[in-house]
């Protein structure tokens, strides 16, 4: 079997686990009956082109893990049948990144219409990545419908690493980004009931297109993105959550992520893999602040990120680590944990995965031949444990959802539904 080492966004990736688990899964609801037996041909073809998808994450070895390719009669798992709908409380099963293959699609039959769950781990992609896949599966199963003997075409084992990124920038400018990379600053964290783990669970808030287009009108009014307007409402909403009044005035900061993807000349021709970076940001807010008095301060982090080019610098940092081998990744993740237990402070995440497009998705005909529309589409994230803590944000027919997947016990149902009540109610 053929097998390839894994670079340094995947591994990293696979071993942030010891955080939150970190499978994600993108929902997909049409309004009829998909054709089960294309869909699951569709799904076994990508595998076949694509021999990452065919593949586990292996440590076996002295050296650095690899992606390892499966035997084809294991390739049957990256098909299921649901015996029921995916309620958007409690997420799926996770993915077995070390067992294969890298994507599960999940059928289920409800009254309304079918469910697709398309479902990967981080340690495979990002949320960009399951969404093109997803946007893969959708085009073959079309493809396969009008023609059973379609195939997708062979991927190869392609580049997965970030050099790719790193070319799209002079030798100065890499040289610059390293002197001005600074480590992250752990300083507060969601509040917490206790450490270890519990039940697996989602809370969301879904807002009318009427909400994103006030959103809209406050960003123009401010110079602020839609997601500079999530960011400072996720942080107001943890000073609230927490009621701690040494947050007042202080220095707190949140991490948000990045896609790399804009730096490269061809960001639609980028297959399925990891290419997302979190970055830093450090706010102040005083007590009864609200959106417009702290707006400013978000705008100037990540107008100057993007002005700096961000993510060159994590690119650095995590090769540096990488350049250690396993000795040194494992030091780097059990330092890590190791301050989380010892102080109790880890930076809550904001992720903003984006619009999910239904043309991404369609057309695909049903299974009575008429074409399919698609009534929902969200993208369930990584569930977190302490001291992990994440939101994501995803939009859909200009409707923002808002998701946090937490393990209940660990944390508390009430304050997570009380954090995202927050959350709605500092956006316009």
């Amino acid at each position: 079997m053929s097998l390839h080492p894994t670079p340094a966004f995947d591994l990293f990736n696979v071993y942030f686990e010891r955080l939150y688990d970190p499978t994600m899964h993108l929902v997909l609801t049409f309004d009829g009956e998909v054709d089960e037996a294309a869909l699951k041909t569709a799904t076994l073809r990508l595998l076949a082109a694509n021999p990452y998808l065919r593949s586990r994450f292996s440590e076996e070895g002295d050296g650095m893990p690899c992606w390892t390719e499966i035997a084809e009669e294991e390739w049957a798992r990256a098909f299921v049948l649901l015996p029921e709908e995916v309620k958007h409380d409690h997420p799926p099963a996770p993915l077995d990144v070390r067992r294969g293959p890298q994507v599960r699609v999940s059928l289920a039959r409800t009254r309304d219409g079918d469910q697709i769950v398309v479902t990967c781990h981080h340690g495979f992609s990002d949320a960009k990545g399951i969404i093109d896949l997803a946007h893969h599966l959708l085009a073959t199963y079309q493809a396969v419908r009008r023609d059973p003997a379609f195939r997708p075409e062979p991927l190869g084992w392609y580049d997965r690493g970030t050099g790719k990124v790193l070319t799209q920038f002079s030798a100065e400018e890499i040289r610059r980004a390293w002197d001005e990379e600074e480590p992250f600053v752990d300083n507060w964290r969601f509040p917490a009931e206790r450490q270890g783990r519990g039940t697996p669970r989602t809370a969301s808030r879904t807002f009318s297109p009427a909400r994103l287009r006030r959103a809209k009108e406050f960003g123009r009014r401010h110079g602020a993105t839609i997601n500079d307007i999530m960011i400072a409402a996720f942080f107001l909403a943890l000073m609230k959550v927490r009621a701690d009044p040494s947050d007042c005035g202080a220095p707190r900061a949140l991490l948000t992520s990045a896609d790399l993807r804009r730096h490269l000349d061809h960001p639609e021709a980028c297959p399925p893999m990891n290419l997302s970076v979190a970055f830093e940001v450090t706010l102040t807010a005083g007590e009864g602040d609200g959106l417009e008095d702290i707006i400013d301060q978000v705008t100037a982090v990540t107008r100057r990120r993007k002005a700096e080019g961000f993510g060159i610098g994590c690119i650095l940092y995590y090769d540096e680590i990488y350049g250690k081998g396993m000795p040194g990744v494992q030091a780097f993740f059990d330092e890590m944990i190791q301050k989380y237990e010892e102080n109790g402070l880890k930076n809550p995440v904001f992720s903003n995965i984006g619009v999910l497009d239904p043309a991404w998705f369609l057309p695909a005909d049903g299974k009575d031949g008429k074409p399919l529309d698609l009534r929902d589409a969200r993208f369930l994230p990584c569930v977190c444990w302490p001291y992990g803590f994440l939101m994501s944000l995803s939009t859909f027919r200009d409707q923002m959802t808002i998701i946090s997947a937490y393990e209940e016990g660990p944390y508390s149902e009430d304050m997570v539904e009380r954090f995202l009540d927050a959350v709605e109610g500092y956006l316009p």
